[in-house]
């Protein structure tokens, strides 16, 4: 397969390229397009063989559940039971944006999607080209993240040639993606909303607008009997090439134990490579050194991952290690990804 590849100016949108975009997708074949989250590889959800599509080109388990991506909150209805009165004010708040909820379903949603659950997955994204493609096409589209599966989650186009050309009709590079991080996943078919998956939508700005609200116990436990829930999050997922490894502690005292690591791994001939941020990263011993961003700005660390942990797979090395991160606000979500790529792999310095 040849995959077409369209660059689309978010300033100034080519709508010939959405048309292109929507037709590909009317006609059962994939598109993978940017969101404000990460790129996401983009099928009919209505249509079974182009979601084994999307499948077939992540290679991703059969039984992990799709997120359904419309363009407008009317379109809800068509595919869910009921939209209780929690579920209407976090639309009502948060979307367009980086919120996805689980919903009772509808028949018209196929079990292929859901993962043979009754609920279904919904989300209306915020980017400009996404929601323009969705339009377009007039349909829900199914769109996971557009990489192998199991690897980290793609920020940029490249990411997205480098796993998926040949496999998917159609790229549309709209640039980098401005969150990094997939979205915030609440069930709200229950009576308390639950948290499945942090993201950019918090789990204090969530209960600022509707009370309580309780967290799956598998995005905090290591405990690999406790099965997560989310789509996405049911298997290892974002790893690098490289065996990661996270260290928790006093700062200074993380510091001297991985450069300690370093002098010893690099006497072996291993390659390493060293997460750190502006604060840090000229306190590090080391050659291979990426700055992730500013402690301050939590939102930029969550934005960078992704590409950082492609970075490293780039530069060939074959250890990678990472001090742990604060967990207030979105760095919840950062330390959930950055564990699971890590395979909950964390050293604990005195």
């Amino acid at each position: 397969m040849e995959t077409i590849i369209r660059r689309v100016d978010v300033n100034n949108i080519d709508n010939n390229i959405i048309v292109e975009a929507a037709e590909i997708l009317k006609k059962g074949q994939l598109v993978a397009f940017p969101t404000e989250t990460v790129y996401g590889i983009g099928a009919n959800a209505l249509d079974i063989n182009a979601v084994e599509k999307i499948y077939k080109a992540k290679g991703r388990p059969s039984d992990n559940p799709l997120i359904v991506h419309v363009a407008d909150k009317e379109d809800v209805k068509r595919y869910v039971l009921n939209i209780n009165s929690t579920a209407q004010k976090l639309m009502d708040e948060f979307w367009p944006g980086p919120l996805t909820l689980i919903f009772e379903k509808k028949d018209i949603i196929p079990d292929k999607i859901t993962g043979g659950l009754s609920t279904v997955a919904i989300r209306m994204p915020s980017h400009v080209i996404a929601r323009n493609i969705i339009r377009s096409s007039g349909l829900p589209i199914a769109a996971p993240s557009a990489n192998v599966s199991g690897k980290p989650s793609p920020t940029k186009a490249e990411h997205v040639i480098n796993d998926l050309s040949g496999k998917v009709d159609m790229i549309v590079d709209g640039g980098f993606c401005k969150i990094g991080l997939e979205s915030t996943v609440v069930d709200v078919s229950e009576s308390v909303p639950t948290i499945l998956r942090p993201g950019g939508v918090t789990k204090e700005m969530l209960e600022d607008v509707i009370g309580l609200v309780k967290v799956d116990p598998a995005i905090k436990s290591n405990n690999k009997d406790i099965v997560p829930k989310a789509p996405g999050m049911k298997y290892r997922h974002y790893a690098p090439n490289a065996d990661l490894t996270i260290f928790k502690g006093e700062t200074h005292n993380v510091i001297s134990h991985i450069n300690n690591l370093v002098s010893m791994e690099e006497e072996k001939g291993t390659k390493v490579g060293i997460i750190a941020t502006k604060q840090t990263q000229n306190d590090f011993e080391c050659v291979n050194i990426i700055n992730i961003g500013d402690k301050k700005n939590p939102k930029e660390i969550a934005a960078n991952l992704f590409k950082v942990l492609r970075d490293f797979d780039d530069m060939n090395v074959d250890v990678i290690y990472c001090e742990a991160f604060s967990i207030k606000d979105i760095g919840t979500a950062t330390m959930n990804r950055l564990m699971k790529a890590a395979g909950n792999k964390v050293i604990d310095i005195d």
